[in-house]
């Protein structure tokens, strides 16, 4: 299999995850998210264009693209083929992790419970994504999961905001937390493509120090 997760996002610990649903933007998104410097994206297979998106955002340099909300491992495929290079998933399928191993792109499923963790470490996983972590107890859960299972990284998804962010990326075992806020849907729609790349610059010093741009204040995932 090859490199890990966190290997694969670079050294970031913030995942932008897109729901976009028209291919053409997708040149545009790119560029912005490389100049905010948050080269990453967590391009979701929730719309129709999920794969022509993702395609089209793995044509631009820079840029490191994954595919989330993969629920089969045909998906997996078509991802994979589409330019993925990681893919997530917002439950635990064995048939999705083993298609991933298969294939040697590092695979991140969706737990939320002790018993799904054990689940991920029998397949050989070490890295999942807590999922939605803020419906499922925040960071006070992760803290009593992380208690019991030392050896696993967490990356929280759903429903964190640029207020709460640095709290969990504080914790010793988040890798990365995935948000929406630098790519929210109507920063898409509206194509305020030079605000998704200045939210994505603030965005970075999240996990550099503690202070936080008041224009990002109140954003959520």
């Amino acid at each position: 299999m090859s490199g890990s997760p966190t290997d694969v996002l670079g050294g970031h610990r913030i995942v932008p995850v897109v729901v976009l649903d028209d291919p053409a933007r997708a040149d545009a998104l790119g560029s912005a998210l490389v100049t905010g410097g948050l080269p990453v994206a967590e391009a979701t297979f929730r719309t129709p264009e999920a794969a022509a998106v993702l395609r089209r955002l793995a044509d631009t340099d820079e840029l490191v693209v994954g595919a989330g909300t993969v629920l089969t491992a045909r998906q997996v495929d078509e991802a994979l083929e589409a330019g993925a290079k990681f893919i997530v998933s917002p439950g635990l399928s064995a048939a999705v992790v083993r298609r991933c191993q298969e294939a040697g792109v590092p695979v991140v499923p969706g737990i939320s419970t002790p018993s799904e963790i054990m689940q991920a470490l029998d397949l050989g996983l070490d890295t999942v994504k807590f999922f939605p972590a803020e419906a499922n107890g925040g960071l006070p859960t992760i803290k009593a999961l992380a208690a019991a299972f030392p050896q696993v990284r967490f990356m929280p998804t759903g429903g964190i905001t640029v207020d709460t962010a640095p709290a969990y990326l504080a914790h010793p075992s988040v890798a990365a937390v995935g948000g929406s806020w630098m790519v929210a849907g109507d920063l898409l729609r509206d194509e305020r493509w030079d605000e998704v790349a200045s939210r994505c610059a603030a965005s970075t010093a999240l996990y550099a120090h503690d202070s936080l741009q008041p224009e990002l204040r109140g954003a959520t995932a």
